[in-house]
């Protein structure tokens, strides 16, 4: 899917993975009381910060990398219909390894 928005600056655009609907003992939870998931894939990523003499300093994710990031992180956007979150680089805690 190619999306129609380019983040500034540090900042990318992350789509939450869906949440486990069940327990491990089987109990199915309703929407209302899922946590929202604190994982997700970078669907855009911008072209970097800059230091204080003005040079480009690239961002270490990639489109396709699977991130884990805080409980309040980013702010929530609705882009094409789809629900997604913009949020700095340095909100991003990890990459998950594949």
């Amino acid at each position: 899917m190619k999306l129609k928005f380019r983040p500034l600056h540090d900042r990318v655009v992350v789509r939450r993975v869906t949440a486990e609907e069940k327990t491990a003992g089987g109990i199915i939870i309703p929407d209302t009381a899922q946590e929202k998931p604190q994982e997700g894939e970078v669907i855009a990523v911008g072209p970097g910060g800059r230091d204080e003499a003005g040079k480009l300093i690239p961002i270490d994710l990639k489109v396709g990398d699977r991130v884990l990031f805080g409980k309040w992180s980013g702010t929530e956007v609705k882009i094409d219909g789809e629900e997604l979150l913009i949020m700095k680089e340095s909100d991003v805690m990890g990459v998950v390894a594949k």
